[in-house]
């Protein structure tokens, strides 16, 4: 039996989990959904919208704002964009020069733009090479994430659990792949601190299992060597 289009995480934030392959090795990607207060949806990497996800998005409510919160989180906000013209779609840094072809709102920056306040604050991890945005949803103390913390140890996949395994991430934000990821890693500490500032209880992943709990310790652990020494 085929999965449902969205599933619950938290008190108005739902996702839906797609497979999906990068650099030939299937990863799988995950879409979030967050139910703002005034009723509106916040749409966090997208996914294909096929009809059983549209109806279901719209069953939720009118979606007011998209967000491709990665260089790499990108590949169907086109056709989001085509099918709710009145929704803001916001860009991480330099999206906007990898994708022209998408008529942007704007980027995303260091605060969060009004259609999504009070629910959600964000914050730069731009010290990736991804120039990833992070989001907190303040009401269920949950981050939402693209690639800032990535867990293919528990891939269905075998060849993604070697690959896994050779990469050393046996958890979320663990192996060398991280030490790539991060270009700048004096400016990868500020901003690591800055999230940490967050009560963050829970943590939806893009790549790999979400945390439902102890999310604040996950991500000092993930980011434990960029703070050492």
């Amino acid at each position: 039996m085929a999965s449902p289009p969205l599933e619950p995480f938290g008190d108005g934030i739902f996702t839906t989990h797609r497979p999906q392959r990068f650099l030939g090795i299937e990863c799988g990607t995950r879409m979030t959904v967050v139910r703002l207060s005034g009723g509106g949806l916040f749409v966090h990497s997208p996914v294909a919208l096929d009809p059983d996800t549209r109806a279901a998005v719209d069953a939720l409510g009118p979606v007011v704002a998209v967000a491709a919160p990665s260089l790499y989180h990108h590949l169907y906000v086109g056709e989001w964009r085509e099918a709710y013209p009145g929704a803001e779609f916001w860009a991480c840094p330099g999206l906007e020069r990898k994708r022209p072809d998408v008529a942007w709102t704007g980027t995303l920056g260091d605060a969060p733009p009004d259609s999504i306040l009070p629910d959600l604050d964000l914050a730069p991890l731009t010290a990736r090479f991804e120039r990833e945005v992070v989001f907190f949803h303040r009401p269920t103390r949950t981050m939402v994430c693209a690639d800032a913390l990535i867990h293919l140890g528990r891939h269905p996949s075998r060849t993604t659990r070697l690959v896994a395994a050779l990469m050393g991430n046996d958890g979320p934000g663990k192996g060398y792949l991280e030490r790539v990821a991060v270009r700048d890693r004096r400016l990868a500490r500020r901003q690591v601190d800055h999230i940490a500032e967050w009560d963050i209880e829970g943590i939806v992943l893009a790549h790999g299992d979400v945390v439902p709990s102890g999310g604040r310790e996950t991500l000092l652990a993930a980011y434990a060597w960029v703070k050492a020494g």
